[in-house]
């Protein structure tokens, strides 16, 4: 009997990076995608805030729930044997206290079975983290362009192109290293930035849009599989184009029951 492949951990993450060894990561947000992620390798799966944008059609993150976070969260984790799961803490979740975040990470985990959360920010959020990571609650950070700040931010725009700007990222992962995170989000940032913050920690960084010396990647889900085929960007590569597909299934649904082509005798009973 083959031996059932052992679940990631966030140790693993970062014997994995000593290793060498790229990180695979996609947002999920329910179990169906869960259970076929999970079986197909993937390491992490983060339930994303961006659950908010893709399933909900926000226009931002920033409405995103605690309780939807949970919802979604929960879903993921039944569906889940071998991946880490992390979810995001959604906006002033985390920001208001140390106190708060405590209390509602700690709900996040107690409620879903997660193994981890994630937040966004840097050096400001670091005595955060440490709370967290004190109390037993493994944190992932979030670095450059920060959903949760877009309209501090001016949009959504690479960040730390200036020398200024970089020094400050650098020195916010340094920040969360220290505090206690086991791996740091790197989004929209030059990839020597990312090479550079990726060679000075000894924590994993994930990027997206953020070159390809991070030692992970992470995807949104349906941006990958090309169902989200009205979203585009330059760090985005469609592995498939089920939207497509999709839309031909339907279709032809659509047309054999109108048709009276569908159930046919072998999807009736007869008794």
């Amino acid at each position: 009997m083959a031996d059932e492949p052992k679940s990631v951990t966030t140790r693993e993450l970062i014997a994995m990076k000593t290793r060498g060894e790229r990180i695979v990561v996609l947002t999920c947000y329910d179990a169906l995608f869960a259970r076929l992620l999970d079986a197909s390798g993937v390491d992490v799966l983060l339930v994303g805030d961006s659950v908010n944008q893709i399933l909900a059609g926000a226009e931002t993150t920033l409405s995103a729930t605690l309780d939807q976070m949970i919802y979604h969260t929960r879903s993921v984790c039944r569906g889940a044997t071998r991946a880490l799961v992390v979810c995001d803490l959604p906006f002033l979740t985390f920001q208001v206290s140390p106190q708060e975040a405590i209390r509602n990470a700690g709900r996040v985990l107690q409620e879903t079975g997660c193994h981890a959360v994630k937040l966004e920010g840097g050096a400001p959020m670091a005595a955060t983290v440490r709370a967290l990571v004190d109390v037993g609650i493994p944190v992932m950070g979030h670095l450059g362009l920060t959903p949760q700040s877009v309209h501090a931010l001016g949009g959504y725009r690479v960040q730390g192109r200036d020398e200024k700007t970089a020094e400050r990222i650098t020195a916010d992962a340094r920040a969360l290293e220290e505090a206690g995170a086991f791996a740091i989000v790197l989004e929209l940032v030059p990839a020597p930035l990312a090479s550079h913050i990726t060679k000075a920690l000894t924590i994993p960084t994930i990027g997206i849009g953020a070159g390809p010396a991070c030692d992970g990647q992470v995807l949104v889900l349906p941006d990958m599989l090309g169902l989200n085929d009205q979203f585009s960007a330059k760090f985005v590569k469609r592995y498939a184009a089920l939207a497509e597909d999709v839309r031909e299934a339907v279709k032809l649904y659509a047309a054999e029951v109108r048709e009276g082509r569908y159930p046919g005798p072998e999807h009736s009973f007869t008794k």
